[in-house]
């Protein structure tokens, strides 16, 4: 994708982490940012990131973990002289992200109808909370909120009757990580469909759509019966036996998906017959009895250490794990061979980082550098894309434009 330049006017998380993926992918994301300000997760802190003496910089661990490979550039787009420089980067880009509220850009000339005049090829992607159109247009929308508005806090934490009953957001906003894919793959079907038409398009894309479609299974569970589901805490809907047993020295993961590795399960905890129980004999069989047959894979379950039981369970072909923190992640044998941590070169020293998960084999994905300084970039990329001189930079920084 090196041959496509993105404009992200996007801030916190949703599209700069679309406009990540792109960069990843190889295009230019020229990121345009509020002088002296810039994205809001810049101040989302602690943490932030060390230099080399260990000290604390301006930069926040938020806001390292969704702007890599992309050049900062400053631009104050209330004034006149900032729009007009807007225009001309857009004019002269294959892609532009923005979350502002719905009509936010209108009055900056800067909405999708009065660019496409200029750049009828340009893709341009609006995410919201609730989208383009409907009663909540105008709302602003923020992960949390939609995780609750789009159902999935309903459906995540323990049920009621239990200790810590109640709805439980995730723990990373998931809604904000999913509309960005989301995005991302909008994005990339347009420009394919611009390289058969020679057109770009609009691309309307909210949170509460997004978390809404990823309710899957559970969404269907519901519109098949018209049951509401509730919280099941580390269990399946459809599965059993499918969540967190306790260990002798802690806890694991059984993800059962049918009946031989149930069946496989029971004997190597030494208790058979079960498999061959009329409750337990079949995975529907099992949901419909799931409060008679957990409480007896607990009493096996805690018989031995979690290492034990996985050692032996992955030779007998039951899939299962350990629960580890974000420590234990990170030394995971797997996770380092995969070399899932980066070690980015930095102004303050180096930054840390997560590969990207999209692992190509002819055109794998390129870490060019590390998240920005707020407005490293402004004047490379004035002086190459809009052919600004020294002069015209130094008069724009005394207007307090960039």
């Amino acid at each position: 994708m090196s041959n496509i330049r993105v404009l992200d006017l996007s801030r916190i998380l949703a599209g700069p982490w679309a406009t990540q993926i792109l960069a990843d992918l190889g295009a230019e994301v020229i990121k345009v940012e509020r002088p002296g300000v810039g994205d809001d997760t810049r101040a989302w802190g602690p943490p932030y990131q060390k230099d080399e003496s260990g000290r604390d910089t301006s930069e926040s661990a938020y806001f390292l973990s969704a702007n890599r490979n992309k050049k900062s550039v400053t631009l104050d787009i209330a004034s006149p002289r900032g729009q007009e420089l807007l225009r001309d980067l857009a004019v002269r880009s294959d892609v532009l992200v923005e979350n502002f509220k719905v009509g936010g850009l209108r009055q900056y000339g800067l909405d999708y109808e009065t660019l496409r005049g200029s750049a009828p090829r340009l893709v341009y992607c609006s995410i919201t909370g609730f989208g383009q159109t409907g009663p909540y247009a105008q709302r602003g929308g923020y992960d949390f909120l939609v995780q609750g508005v789009g159902g999935l806090m309903s459906i995540t934490g323990r049920p009621d009757g239990e200790a810590g009953a109640g709805p439980v957001k995730t723990g990373v906003a998931v809604t904000d990580i999913l509309t960005g894919l989301y995005a991302t793959i909008a994005i990339l079907a347009a420009l394919a469909a611009r390289e058969r038409t020679g057109a770009g398009q609009h691309i309307d894309i909210a949170l509460l759509d997004v978390q809404v479609a990823c309710l899957a299974n559970q969404a269907l569970n519901y519109l098949t019966t018209g049951r509401v589901p509730g919280r099941l805490g580390n269990g399946h809907p459809n599965v059993v036996p499918y969540q967190d047993f306790p260990t002798a020295d802690g806890n694991m993961i059984l993800a059962i998906g049918n009946d031989a590795q149930f069946a496989a399960f029971c004997a190597a905890g030494g208790q058979p017959q079960l498999a061959s129980d009329e409750r337990f004999r079949s995975n529907a069989a099992r949901v419909v009895n799931r409060a008679a047959l957990l409480p007896l894979l607990r009493q096996i379950t805690v018989q031995r250490p979690t290492c034990a039981w996985i050692e032996m369970l992955e030779r007998c072909g039951v899939p299962c794990g350990p629960i580890n923190d974000l420590g234990a992640v990170f030394a995971d044998a797997q996770v380092l061979a995969r070399q899932l941590r980066l070690d980015l070169p930095h102004s303050f020293g180096r930054a840390p980082g997560i590969a990207s998960p999209v692992r190509l084999s002819s055109t794998p994905v390129a870490y060019r550098s590390a998240p920005p300084t707020l407005g490293q970039h402004t004047r490379e990329v004035l002086q190459e894309l809009l052919a600004l001189a020294d002069a015209d930079i130094a008069a724009l920084r005394a207007q307090r434009c960039i």
